[in-house]
C-alpha cells in the first residue's frame, strides 16, 4: 500500500486518521506540526501528504507551498483538512496546489475513499 504523512495538531484526530489508514494497510507517519511533516517529507518521500491547515510552527499552507516549490517533492499529492465553517480555506488550499480536502469531523469511510481516489489518480500520471 501507500506511505502517507499526516500533519494534524489535534492528537485525537491525528490518531483517528492514522488508525483508519493503517487499518486498510497504509504505512502512516503522523506528526503534530507542519515543520516535522515537511522535514520528514524530504526523507520519506511519501505517496500522499494530509495536512491540517491550522497548525503550530508551520501551517498546512506553508508546508504545501514548500512541497510544490521543491522539484523533489512537487509531484507528491496533498490533501487538506479543515473544520466545518472554514470552507473559505478550501479555495486557498487548492490555490496552493492541494488535490482534495476533507472537512472535520469526517467519517472514516470518506477519508479512505478520498485517499484511494488521490492515490489511484496519481498512479496514472
Amino acid at each position: 500500500m501507500a506511505r502517507i504523512i499526516i500533519a494534524e495538531d489535534e492528537k485525537d484526530i491525528r490518531e483517528l486518521i492514522a488508525f483508519t489508514l493503517r487499518y486498510v494497510g497504509h504505512d502512516v507517519l503522523a506528526y503534530s506540526n507542519g515543520e516535522d511533516a515537511w522535514n520528514n517529507t524530504l526523507v520519506e518521500m511519501p505517496d500522499l501528504i494530509i495536512l491540517d491547515i491550522r497548525m503550530p510552527i508551520m501551517t498546512g499552507y506553508e508546508v504545501c507551498k514548500k512541497i510544490k516549490a521543491n522539484p523533489l517533492t512537487e509531484r507528491i499529492p496533498v490533501m487538506f483538512l479543515t473544520s466545518k465553517g472554514q470552507e473559505e480555506e478550501i479555495k486557498t488550499g487548492f490555490d496552493h496546489g492541494a488535490l482534495d480536502y476533507l472537512l472535520k469531523p469526517f467519517a472514516p469511510e470518506e477519508l479512505n475513499k478520498k485517499v484511494q481516489t488521490i492515490l489511484s489518480r496519481n498512479q496514472t500520471t
